[in-house]
């Protein structure tokens, strides 16, 4: 059974609440279009990546009311099919065009939906979704910490600063760095606990954290080990970011491609095509 987190995550979305499909996009959006760029292979530019990538949120939200979570499916692989399932549409559409004739959209298949290593869900994929989560619960406590109490984390985990360094900058003690980091920290574990369980369909998923060294029932030794995880996992996402970006600011002048729509909601945007 899905958890209450993820219950009501579900239920926005089948509302089509634009906030939730907002935090899609936010979250999950720069691991999508490095996974369409990766499959593409050169086939489609920056445009088309943007777009499907958008296509794919958009099918994702009109899709949940068939999501079946007894059939076993990772979050990951809903959104796995879903993109793959979006650029397929697309490949075709490119090969009838050729071929002077017009390419039907197809149904969804929904086997996406058992558990399955068939939809090439590897473990480069399986980690930048999961640093996508991290990421969404570090902006979080971003976002409700003191200013200062984020400062000293940010200097000191995510900048990778010593102690001494951060307290001598602010004119503060050390104890009152560790004081400061360690509230944080707590907000962060308690935060990065709620992302999980939000966007997450099964066990497996729940115990990602444990697996990634991000203990959230630590001991005291766990806190350096802890620290440091964010840390790596933060300069990746701050390298996802810069690479994404160049992505969705790139000239885009690959002759077939497509315009991308401004972003919008899928309850304000013409429906996503369906295989």
């Amino acid at each position: 059974m899905l958890n209450q987190l993820t219950t009501n995550f579900i239920s926005r979305l089948r509302a089509q609440d634009q906030s939730a499909w907002f935090d899609l996009w936010e979250i999950f959006g720069p691991v999508l279009r490095a996974q369409l760029t990766k499959w593409g292979r050169g086939r489609i530019g920056p445009e088309t990546v943007r777009d499907l990538s958008q296509e794919t949120l958009a099918a994702l939200s009109d899709s949940i009311d068939r999501y079946d979570p007894g059939r076993g499916a990772r979050f990951s692989t809903w959104l796995l099919a879903i993109a793959k399932h979006v650029l397929g549409d697309e490949l075709d559409r490119r090969g009838a065009q050729k071929r002077g004739g017009n390419k039907r959209a197809a149904a969804l298949d929904e086997t996406w939906m058992i558990s399955s290593t068939a939809l090439g869900a590897d473990a480069e994929y399986e980690a930048a979704m999961f640093r996508a989560k991290v990421e969404a619960a570090i902006r979080m406590v971003e976002k409700d910490a003191d200013f200062t109490d984020f400062s000293i984390y940010r200097m000191r985990v995510l900048d990778g600063k010593s102690g001494k360094d951060v307290a001598d900058s602010l004119g503060i003690s050390e104890p009152t760095v560790s004081r400061r980091l360690a509230k944080v920290r707590e907000s962060l574990r308690k935060r990065l606990e709620d992302v999980i369980a939000t966007y997450s369909f099964t066990a497996d998923e729940l115990g990602e954290a444990e697996r990634n060294g991000l203990h959230l029932n630590p001991s005291k030794n766990d806190d350096v080990l802890f620290d440091e995880a964010v840390g790596e996992i933060y300069l990746r996402q701050v390298a996802l970011r810069r690479d994404d970006e160049r992505v969705r600011t790139g000239a885009g002048n690959e002759g077939a491609d497509r315009s991308a729509p401004p972003l919008s909601p899928p309850s304000t945007r013409s429906p996503p095509r369906k295989r």
